[in-house]
């Protein structure tokens, strides 16, 4: 992506809810979390940062369109998505079957796996038998809720709406252990100060029914947007961009397969 490009993304990015009211519709209405670091979080201005934010920007000036960012939170993202207050969702959604009823789906834009974590030394077997009355955290209306249920039927389980909120209670000791995407817990939890005394529980997780196949954007079904965004995310790693984003917050490249 050229510059010029990069500079119109960033400017147009700041975009605010407000401005909807007068956007044509050149503008391509991008909702975001702003809660989920590195890939989405809210900074002491006020702005928004994150490889999922980089990423809707870089889409925006591929397609030459102006990017408005629109935050929601995230049990709300697709119900938001069908009432027409954004165009697409870019935030870190899993691509699954469940979700392919409701809402079509642009090709992956990043594939990284999802695994427990529970304090230093704990001995919790990932089994429904191991977890029957263990406190288990995970972010209401994804994935990991739907492996919780599936695989741990007899477990605490404890939905947030922000997965800040999830590590807040693991730490205070009331969670027992909690759930989400690896490259998130590392660089937004076990790195941080607040992570010290914690580590991976088990290996990586694999449930394609429930932890779906990568991680898409979403459009509403049958909009035209969803071939655009796919053939931008492709223009995107082929030019170097993507990279240079991926770069910014992750040591090995998470594009996956």
């Amino acid at each position: 992506m050229t510059i010029k490009k990069t500079i119109l993304a960033t400017v147009v990015g700041a975009f605010t809810l407000a401005g909807a009211q007068s956007a044509t519709a050149e503008v391509l209405r991008m909702g975001v979390e702003g809660a989920y670091p590195p890939f989405s979080q809210k900074e002491a201005d006020g702005t928004l940062s994150g490889f999922d934010i980089d990423i809707a920007l870089a889409i925006c000036a591929e397609l030459e369109r102006e990017c408005e960012l629109v935050e929601q939170e995230w049990d709300g993202m697709i119900p938001a998505l069908i009432a027409r207050k954004y165009d697409a969702i870019v935030a870190s959604m899993s691509i699954t079957e469940d979700r392919r009823q409701r809402v079509d789906f642009s090709e992956s834009y990043y594939n990284t796996p999802s695994r427990f974590i529970a304090a230093e030394g704990a001995t919790f077997e990932l089994t429904q038998e191991g977890t029957a009355d263990v406190a288990i955290g995970v972010l209401r209306g994804t994935t990991l809720q739907c492996y919780v249920e599936k695989h741990m039927p007899d477990a605490d389980l404890r939905l947030y709406n922000t997965q800040e909120d999830v590590f807040a209670d693991l730490v205070a000791g009331r969670l027992d252990m909690q759930l989400n995407n690896t490259l998130q817990a590392i660089d937004g939890f076990l790195n941080t100060p607040q992570g010290a005394g914690f580590a991976f529980l088990g290996e990586n997780l694999d449930d394609v029914d429930c932890l779906g196949e990568g991680t898409g954007i979403a459009t509403r079904k049958g909009d035209p947007l969803a071939d655009e965004i796919s053939a931008a995310i492709l223009a995107i790693r082929e030019d170097g961009t993507y990279q240079a984003i991926n770069d910014k917050y992750f040591d090995i490249d998470i594009y996956g397969e």
